[in-house]
């Protein structure tokens, strides 16, 4: 039977290379010749170990990891760190508060639990939508903050940060998760950066943290200790079973990213490939509508409306089961906003 062809639009989980399928696929039953699965593997075997050095040797060189920062592989998705950012770093100063920039859904949920733990100060006036990034002129730092925080590709909106924000001496803090690996990142700007792998660097169960190793050791008392960065430091992400196969696919996929000319190579291709899907919105005469300003516009998911401006529901069902005929899915978007078109770093390679 001839396979079926799917282009899979999924913002995360998200398509995973074909190599990397078939890798795991040759291996899940008998990994590296052991004779059992990577499913059965113990964490605290020294195979599983090699698999955890390798997996943050490849993260070290991919993103030139500065040796004064610890690579920490989590469990609990971006919507875990949304509480262990705080729990861990709003009380490095005696005020106990935090700066967010919130530009979207995600930056929005994360600035909402920080308040369980400390004040929060949203530094920019407030959005009406979630379509163009606040002019840093607009925003005020506050000197006390223990951090700054910000999400730089906001998944459902389609909002993405072109520049580092300048923290003035306060500790950046930083949501990676949809562009993750999709262009160079200078690590030592930021105190800490976290990525749930499923997006661009793996499959749904490990997110990866890296935090400098300052910052360890200021988790508040009320601090779950599997969150808590310092004891998952000092334990190399093994105080509590780690998602074994979550890292393992994590790992074959940052070795892809490697062969394929790392993280230079995936910011080009991400231009090239956004940048054709935005000539075709911005030709249309208004038949497709993409809201966000183009200053912030996303290299990695594209939102867009069909018909006009608030979308014509009648052509935008027609548009969407079109492409369910041609093969394509997951084009509707997030359940809680418009929808758009998800681009992974290497969906065409």
């Amino acid at each position: 039977m001839e396979e079926k062809q799917i282009v899979n639009f999924g913002p995360g989980p998200a398509k995973l290379p074909k190599s990397v399928l078939l890798q795991a696929q040759k291996e899940l039953l008998n990994y590296s010749g052991l004779g059992i699965s990577i499913l059965e593997m113990s964490h605290r075997s020294s195979d599983f170990n090699k698999i955890l050095n390798k997996t943050e040797s490849l993260l070290r060189e991919l993103l030139n990891i500065p040796g004064n920062y610890k690579v920490l592989f989590l469990q609990g998705g971006g919507s875990g760190q949304f509480s262990a950012v705080p729990l861990n770093l709003i009380g490095l100063k005696g005020d106990r508060c935090a700066d967010y920039l919130v530009t979207g859904t995600w930056s929005a949920k994360a600035a909402k639990e920080a308040e369980k733990y400390g004040k929060v100060n949203v530094v920019h006036p407030k959005l009406h939508s979630y379509t163009k990034i606040p002019e840093p002129s607009s925003w005020t730092l506050t000197p006390s903050a223990s951090y700054v925080y910000y999400c730089c590709n906001e998944t459902v909106h389609g909002v993405e940060f072109s520049f580092t924000p300048e923290a003035k001496g306060v500790e950046l803090v930083c949501d990676m998760s949809s562009n993750f690996l999709s262009r160079p990142v200078d690590v030592s700007k930021f105190g800490l950066i976290f990525a749930g792998a499923q997006k661009n660097v793996g499959c749904a169960g490990v997110t990866v943290v890296i935090v400098r190793e300052d910052l360890l050791g200021h988790a508040l008392k009320e601090c779950p200790v599997v969150l808590d960065y310092k004891v998952q430091a000092e334990m190399s992400s093994l105080y509590n079973t780690p998602p074994c196969f979550s890292i393992y696919i994590t790992c074959l996929v940052l070795e892809w990213i490697k062969n394929n000319g790392g993280s230079a190579a995936m910011e080009m291709l991400n231009k090239q490939k956004s940048s054709r899907i935005y000539d075709i919105i911005d030709s249309s005469n208004g038949f497709y509508v993409c809201p966000v300003d183009v200053s912030c516009r996303s290299r990695m998911n594209v939102p867009f409306r069909v018909g006009r401006k608030d979308g014509d529901e009648a052509l935008e069902k027609k548009f969407l089961d079109g492409a369910h005929e041609r093969g394509m899915i997951s084009l509707k978007g997030h359940r809680i906003e418009s929808w758009r078109s998800r681009d992974p770093s290497w969906k065409r390679l």
